[in-house]
């Protein structure tokens, strides 16, 4: 059984004389040196090695693979991850990127030349979905529903799910459950992700004789308001029949803030690329620019709260000049390449990047999607009262062309 240790150096020795003939022990540097440092890559590399050594050495057709290839097998999710490290490296801006899966939800960010991946193991949208229902409850999932679904009805469609995993759903009704099930596991692994990817903040340091010493807590990396791409993975997304409902899955669960671009991986070319990356980088990232991605569009989302009804923002386009009121979301058509400037302007209470009530001029790209002016507010809240939320559900869906009507 493997071991790692990676912690104070002066226990070394003492660790060796109690695992050492037990175990396989692996020694590598020590994650927290300091108080205020972190240094978590040697023993990221080593749980990767050996990952490919036990787990990964045991599938069928493994040595044979190792025989023909002269370079490192790679795991999908570092194969993706580096992908997105290089795209955010490539145009220097901070970058998300998610692969949705049948078993689990990967969760990549690049924040301020910083690269940090998950993997939620237990959220995923067929041999894990039950457990997105166990972590989210049927509350959440329910919430985006614009319909009256029984209890027991969605768990036994939930769990039919997971014991035939290779079903897709055959009414609009059936994926509209979907995409709420994937919201949820978006949500819930993005989450997770925010909680891991931290900076440390501060130092030790003296406070009085009973408090001596106190550490700030941790920040996280993530900040929505600077982030400029999103790229979406994975069947929900990528083959989601209307690729608005691809945008919407990505704009409810990350509730990006400010301006951002939205894509998604059209035919899940990113961890072959992201292993090109190793051999032929700029060719990597021009196939993936060129072939692979799908530009849904822009979304600018004001951040703040305001009453229903209320001017939240107004956009100023070449050609005409969009004004949408708080609670309501705008599809407006902007064709995929075609890149525009624009001015927007947010009312007193809201912020699109520049502080509150402060315009911003901008430019922004189209895509199949367009461009999505999202005023819901930041945090996104559905009304409490059942049928109002049915009834809000059902104006979002309807201002975007989300569903056949």
């Amino acid at each position: 059984l493997p071991i790692i240790y990676a912690g104070n150096k002066d226990a070394r020795e003492e660790v060796k004389k109690i695992l050492g003939d037990k175990f396989d022990l692996h020694i590598v540097e020590n994650i927290r040196p300091r108080l205020e440092e972190e240094n978590l890559i040697p023993a990221r590399n080593k749980i990767h090695e050996l990952f490919m050594e036990h787990v990964m050495s045991q599938a069928p057709g493994y040595r044979k693979l190792m025989d023909w290839v002269d370079a490192p097998i790679m795991p999908t999710p570092g194969a993706v991850g580096l992908l997105v490290h290089h795209v955010a490296k490539q145009r220097g801006i901070d970058v998300i990127g998610v692969d949705i899966g049948g078993a689990t939800t990967d969760i990549f960010s690049v924040f301020k030349g910083t690269f940090n991946r998950t993997v939620s193991a237990n959220l995923g949208m067929s041999y894990s979905i039950s457990n997105v229902l166990v972590e989210a409850g049927l509350a959440n999932i329910k919430r985006w529903l614009p319909f009256d679904i029984d209890d027991a009805d969605l768990r036994n469609r939930i769990k039919n799910k997971m014991i035939r995993p290779t079903t897709i759903p055959q009414t609009i009704e059936e994926l509209k459950i979907e995409q709420a099930i994937a919201r949820e596991a978006l949500r819930l692994a993005f989450l997770h992700h925010k909680t891991m990817a931290v900076e440390l903040k501060g130092v030790q340091r003296q406070r009085t004789i009973s408090d001596v010493f106190i550490q700030e807590a941790a920040k996280s990396l993530i900040d929505m308001m600077s982030l400029a791409l999103i790229i979406g993975s994975g069947g929900v997304l990528s083959h989601a029949p209307r690729r608005v409902q691809a945008a919407m899955m990505l704009l409810d669960a990350f509730q990006p803030e400010g301006v951002t671009q939205l894509t998604v991986d059209s035919i899940f070319m990113m961890p072959h690329l992201g292993v090109l990356t190793t051999v032929h980088e700029r060719a990597a990232l021009e196939v993936f620019d060129k072939d692979c991605l799908i530009r849904l569009g822009t979304a600018i989302a004001p951040v703040g709260d305001g009453k229903e009804g209320e001017e939240a923002v107004k956009v100023e386009l070449p050609d005409q000049t969009v004004t949408v009121k708080f609670g309501d979301i705008k599809r407006i058509p902007l064709e995929e390449g075609q890149k525009v400037k624009v001015r927007i302007i947010p009312g007193r209470k809201f912020d699109v990047g520049n502080g509150r009530g402060r315009e911003l001029v901008t430019e922004v790209e189209g895509g199949v999607v367009g461009l999505l002016i999202d005023a819901r507010g930041r945090p996104l809240k559905l009304p409490e009262d059942d049928a109002k939320r049915k009834e809000t559900l059902v104006k979002w869906f309807e201002s975007v062309d989300m569903y056949p009507k």
